[in-house]
């Protein structure tokens, strides 16, 4: 059994550990962050089939669904998976091995908004500027603030 001074070591490294890691997954800074995603967006709304909204979002259709329409106020069984844009994957439903259902409204305005464009059955992809993301916030380790992201989602189900 470790003694009280150890237990305090231990965490006090794992603590300075986690720091250190949080703070180089977040080396950019905020400035940069939304400077980056800025110009990914404005290359991006160039390429063939990506569609811009009126708010900044992006959108490319892989599969139109046949099924319902979500409404913001609605619950949505999906599957998708999350990365920042130079790829790396923060979050996947895909890899949990079971899709995800939560209210609409209870997300970031990019899901919100970008969801309702879609019918069950289909899949998207949504380019989501930090606006309408986690914002000066960010999220986590892995999503610094201002970040800008990039989400596939497959509309299973509207509850």
């Amino acid at each position: 059994m470790k003694s009280t001074k150890q237990r305090i070591i231990a965490t006090l490294i794992a603590f300075i550990t986690g720091f250190i890691m949080f703070s180089l997954a977040n080396a950019n800074t905020p400035a940069e962050n939304k400077a980056a995603g800025e110009k990914y967006l404005a290359e991006n709304a160039k390429n063939p089939g990506v569609t811009t909204t009126a708010s900044g979002l992006q959108y490319q259709v892989f599969t139109e669904g046949t099924g319902a329409s979500p409404k913001a106020s609605d619950n949505v069984t999906v599957h998708y998976k999350g990365t920042t844009i130079d790829g790396k994957e923060f979050d996947s439903s895909y890899s949990r091995g079971a899709p995800a259902t939560f209210p609409l409204n209870r997300v970031i305005a990019g899901w919100t908004e970008g969801v309702q464009l879609m019918k069950e059955g289909a899949k998207y992809r949504f380019f989501i500027p930090s606006n309408l993301a986690y914002g000066e916030r960010g999220a986590g380790r892995d999503i610094g603030p201002n970040s800008a992201l990039i989400f596939d989602v497959e509309l299973i189900k509207v509850n």
